[in-house]
């Protein structure tokens, strides 16, 4: 009996010890993706594997449906990549990958198979339906002080410095979703919220240094997924901002880097041209094509080789992992023209043959429609580049809004440009399928481009939310932030006033707003509102007129609906002869300016306020 209870307890002490070698082994080794689902319609899963000198082992998989069809070892002998084939019908549960070496354990992983959510394959993206609202999590609200700073973190918050963390987080967007939406927007686009371990300018989120786990001073992967599902239950879509062309050298790979080509390298430190005209010039040289693809973002962004395989798939699977783990609604997929095109056209199609009704916005930053035309999908492009990217951001008439209304009115100035880039949309495959914006993160802030003119900003709102496409506002907007590039990207990016604890103002609210503010306010909220209910604002066709003394006037109209839109860009009222429009307005009688509510018993005169807009509902 004692023998016996000795050789329980000697087996014990031995099962004990296995575990603790076990979770140690755990610990010792990286896996990427963490965890996958079972019942992806795509059944190959590529592991990366990160262990010491891993190299020298076989991985050793012991689970219905899973199957190791190949181990493939790279030049650093302390990388592995696994290929996986998942059956159909592989269940859900967790199995051991073990690492062996002849017949010794070296590591032994525990790798999860989560059970897919019905239904996920069928998310709905955002379409021409929505409005889009850009938040820099960092400079919104602080929901959180308790993670402004984090030990594990290089950059500490400093909310003196235009250019240091200033705490907002993800907490405190989700406890601002109610402005959101009773303001009327649809969609919320987030800056990066991942990882940027660095330590100085890690506030804005595009230097990830982990693509798998959120930045701890913006909250958690927890946190995420809770804003997401509380946006849903308010009926606002998400959109998370990818980065595929960098990441930060802040990442662990910097020190042990998978293989050589992972990034790309020059013989001394070159920077992109950052000229993506050059892809699709058909006389570009090719050095150019180089610098503009593989010349790296900046110093502390290295420039990823998507044309490595290995990479290729790794960003297929981060983009499909955050989707099915965060029930995403759409993709921001930052600098897209800077990464290997075919790679991108490859993770679109992957994307889309998993989901085949999600929606990609990829930012084609590009002067001209032309250029950005070209990265639109099934654009009938001379060299047959298909890129599949449904949406693309108008650049080009971001300018036009910028400068429209700060100018005279003359044959090429003034208001014209509004109608000349519209007029352009011949170009694009899907012109119904593009972001409009007046600002963002990058560039002016719109109400300090317009020389803070209050009347110069409404009408540019009224442009901005009854044109054809997807508005996009800029947080902030609303509430007539201001700011100039040339003062620095951290005056862009100013804190939204009421986001802090102590503010001394609360732009959030009505109260804590001037009479300026709640006038813009109110009436980008009446639009949005409107936009919301209106089937013809939001994917009616468009007719325009020639703009005619600075008044420029257009409708938004299908069978049985239009809206007449005027812009009014003179200092003096103006009155418009219903005539000249008589093509647009047979069969209407009267209508209502929701902008003022006022009523039109008759359209053969309609007088414009100067410097003002209308956004007549015809009946």
């Amino acid at each position: 009996m004692k023998k016996t209870l000795s050789y329980l307890f000697n087996m014990l002490i031995i099962i004990l010890i296995s575990q603790s070698v076990f979770a140690s082994n755990n610990e010792k080794i990286v896996v990427e993706p963490p965890f996958w689902w079972a019942g992806m319609k795509n059944t190959e899963l590529q592991l990366m594997v990160h262990g010491d000198k891993i190299s020298a082992t076989t991985a050793v998989i012991r689970y219905e449906g899973v199957t190791i069809v190949s181990q493939v070892p790279v030049e650093n002998q302390n990388f592995i990549f696994l290929n996986i084939r998942l059956d159909p019908q592989v269940k859900p549960g967790t199995f051991e990958i073990k690492f062996m070496k002849e017949k010794e354990l070296v590591y032994n992983y525990n790798y999860e198979l989560r059970q897919r959510e019905e239904g996920s394959a069928l998310r709905k993206g955002f379409d021409d339906q929505d409005v889009i609202y850009l938040i820099m999590p960092d400079r919104f609200a602080n929901g959180n002080p308790a993670n402004d700073s984090d030990p594990s973190m290089l950059e500490k918050a400093d909310r003196s410095n235009p250019n240091g963390r200033h705490g907002g987080d993800i907490q405190g967007v989700t406890d601002h979703l109610d402005y959101l939406s009773d303001l009327g927007v649809t969609a919320v686009w987030l800056t990066p919220v991942l990882e940027n371990n660095a330590e100085a300018y890690s506030y804005h989120g595009y230097a990830i240094t982990d693509f798998y786990k959120v930045d701890p001073r913006q909250g958690s992967n927890e946190e995420y997924i809770a804003m997401v599902n509380k946006a849903h239950e308010k009926g606002l879509k998400v959109i998370m901002d990818m980065v595929f062309n960098h990441y930060g050298t802040g990442h662990w790979w910097t020190n042990d880097m998978p293989m050589r080509d992972w990034v790309n390298e020059w013989p001394e430190f070159t920077r992109s041209n950052y000229r993506g005209g050059t892809i699709s010039d058909p006389y570009a040289a090719e050095s150019d094509r180089n610098q503009m693809s593989k010349g790296w973002f900046d110093g502390h962004m290295a420039d990823l080789n998507a044309a490595n395989h290995f990479v290729e798939k790794y960003l297929i699977q981060n983009s499909i992992w955050w989707i099915e783990f965060a029930g995403l609604d759409g993709i921001r997929q930052d600098t897209y023209p800077y990464s290997d095109k075919t790679v991108m056209a490859n993770w679109t199609k992957a994307l889309n043959q998993e989901y085949p009704n999600f929606s990609i916005v990829g930012e084609v930053w590009l002067n001209y429609a032309a250029q950005v035309a070209y990265w639109q999908e099934n654009t009938k492009n001379a060299d047959g580049y298909n890129s599949g990217l449904d949406y693309v951001m108008d650049f080009p008439l971001k300018y036009a809004i910028n400068s429209a209304f700060n100018e005279e009115n003359g044959w090429d100035k003034g208001i014209l440009r509004l109608y000349e880039s519209l007029s352009l949309d011949f170009l694009y495959s899907h012109p119904e399928q593009i972001v409009n914006f007046a600002d963002n993160h990058d560039c002016d802030r719109i109400f300090s481009a317009l020389g803070e003119d209050k009347q110069k900003m409404k009408m540019a709102m009224t442009f901005l939310l009854t044109i054809r496409g997807l508005p996009q506002l800029f947080y902030g907007t609303e509430v007539l932030s201001t700011g100039l590039e040339r003062q620095g990207h951290g005056f862009i990016r100013k804190d939204f006033a009421g986001g802090w604890p102590n503010d001394k103002t609360n732009a959030f609210t009505p109260e804590g707003r001037t009479k300026d503010q709640n006038e813009v306010f109110n009436h980008i909220r009446t639009l949005l509102q409107f936009r919301k209910m209106n089937e013809v604002l939001q994917n009616g066709k468009l007719k325009h007129y020639l703009p005619q003394d600075g008044v420029y006037v257009y409708f938004r109209y299908n069978d049985n609906e239009s809206v007449m839109v005027i812009l009014n860009n003179n200092k003096q009222s103006k009155t418009i002869d219903g005539k000249r429009f008589s093509e647009s307005l047979s069969g209407f009688k009267s209508g209502t300016d929701v902008i003022g509510n006022t009523q039109f018993e008759s359209l053969n005169s309609i007088e414009v306020p100067a410097m003002s807009s209308r956004v007549i509902q015809l009946e």
